[in-house]
């Protein structure tokens, strides 16, 4: 799902990525994004992203069932246009948990919520994870429904494409979305994983579609006891690191440079040099 293209931006436009480590209590996790959204907001952000899972985290995987939300109302929904209308910036609501077809599940869900407060899109995370080491393990399918949609929409930096976590791992969504200017993904990597295929995988995916990238995630130790790789970053289409917060709550900033993305793409046009014939060409 995507809306009609606009006119890119000629100017840079300023964007934050914001880490948290959530936990159980949902009110002080929206407590602290919201400190965290105005830093970003003052620091000259026109659009700002929270990570994966950010008004909540636990050990018991069934917790984000109890406060899902119906498609249009929340408390969760309502924190999220509010904050956006309030700092008057575009606001990506990391992920929260939407109500599913299936009984029991969730739909892990990205909203966007432009500067009046109005949403402009919704995501459904689509590649769900699944990890077993020792006594390491991760079954989202169990409590998640996944979604079918590569959603894409214009904003002050120019077109977006969204991404949740996992779905990292599949460069054919990314090819999907067609030629954007950024790709947003909220996470919550394992420390495990992320120690070896984070940084890499963000950069590649930034490289191969010469745009920017930006990726909130979650970074520390959890009062459930998972620890999560956190290392927000924000990527630019050479796949060079512009800005980094490894580990605890914060906030980093980078400018889209339209210039930047254009001279990538003009001296090296791989984009145009595509042969095989994929989604979104």
């Amino acid at each position: 799902m995507s809306s009609p293209a606009s006119p890119r931006p000629s100017a840079p436009v300023r964007i934050a990525a914001v880490q948290t480590v959530s936990g159980p209590d949902v009110a002080e996790n929206l407590r602290v994004a919201g400190e965290l959204i105005a830093e970003a907001a003052g620091g000259g952000a026109q659009l700002v992203a929270l990570p994966e899972y950010f008004p909540l985290i636990t050990a018991d995987e069934t917790a984000k069932i109890a406060i899902r939300e119906a498609d249009g109302s929340g408390p969760l929904q309502d924190f999220l246009r509010e904050t956006a209308a309030r700092h008057g910036i575009w606001l990506v609501g990391g992920t929260i948990p939407m109500f599913a077809d299936a009984d029991g599940k969730v739909r892990n869900s990205t909203l966007v919520y432009d500067a009046r407060g109005e949403r402009v899109a919704r995501y459904d995370k689509i590649h769900l994870f699944g990890f077993q080491r020792g006594c390491e393990r991760y079954d989202e399918a169990a409590t998640i429904e996944a979604g079918r949609e590569v959603v894409t929409f214009d904003a002050p930096c120019g077109r977006v494409g969204l991404s949740v976590c996992y779905d990292l791992r599949f460069p054919e969504l990314f090819r999907a979305m067609g030629m954007v200017d950024l790709i947003i993904l909220p996470a919550a990597f394992t420390y495990t994983t992320g120690r070896d295929h984070w940084e890499v995988l963000l950069r590649a995916r930034a490289i191969e579609n010469q745009c920017y990238v930006m990726a909130p995630a979650q970074g520390g130790h959890h009062p459930s006891g998972r620890v999560t790789w956190g290392h927000t970053l924000i990527a630019d289409p050479w796949g060079q690191i512009l800005a980094c917060r490894e580990e605890g709550p914060g906030v980093v900033w980078a400018d889209i440079e339209p210039a930047r993305i254009a001279a990538v793409r003009d001296s090296l046009p791989a984009l145009r040099h595509r042969c095989l014939d994929v989604p979104g060409r």
